[in-house]
């Protein structure tokens, strides 16, 4: 049985992150090698500035200047093809030659990969919370917001309704 791929991280000279990613996609093409190396990443998020002038400016930034993530499979030879692309200066773990994989949590909090929520409730709904300090209390879905993995419930607490956010998984509806 073939072994699970894994996220590695890769250090870049500075600005090399495009270039980089474009050579090992290029490199994995050439060579099928599709099974072996999955994904490249260079984790993004989108920025808007207000200026002086009032005016809104929307911009893509990379999360982790100098840095490319990678889904693979590791073996001497996946190493080689990542290690001999021009502008890739290591990958990161104890050594060089000793890449240290990111747990599933490390990748989910990083933002490389995405875990996908499916919600049952909407706006208005009675839900139920199903951790942290205010576990088995319920409330009223006020606001869902998915990109932000967020979702503020209206709570009842010493007889004053007060909103507090939660990750999308933390509540469930309450059925009728």
């Amino acid at each position: 049985m073939a072994e699970a791929a894994k996220w590695y991280v890769v250090h870049t000279y500075s600005g090399y992150e495009n270039t980089v990613k474009a050579t090992i996609e290029k490199t994995v093409q050439s060579r099928q090698l599709q099974e072996q190396i999955q994904v490249v990443s260079i984790p993004m998020e989108t920025v808007t500035e207000i200026t002086e002038t009032g005016a809104s400016k929307t911009y893509d930034r990379k999360l982790y200047p100098g840095y490319v993530f990678i889904k693979m499979v590791y073996s001497d030879d996946t190493w080689h093809v990542i290690r001999n692309v021009r502008g890739v200066a290591g990958f990161v773990g104890a050594s060089s030659n000793d890449p240290a994989p990111l747990s599933e949590d490390e990748v989910y909090q990083m933002g490389v990969e995405k875990r996908e929520i499916v919600i049952n409730y909407q706006v208005g709904d009675t839900v139920r919370i199903l951790d942290g300090p205010l576990s088995s209390f319920t409330g009223t879905v006020e606001a869902i917001d998915v990109d932000k993995n967020q979702v503020s419930v209206v709570v009842s607490m010493f007889g004053r309704e007060t909103s507090v956010d939660f990750e999308l998984d933390q509540i469930e509806v309450v059925s009728q």
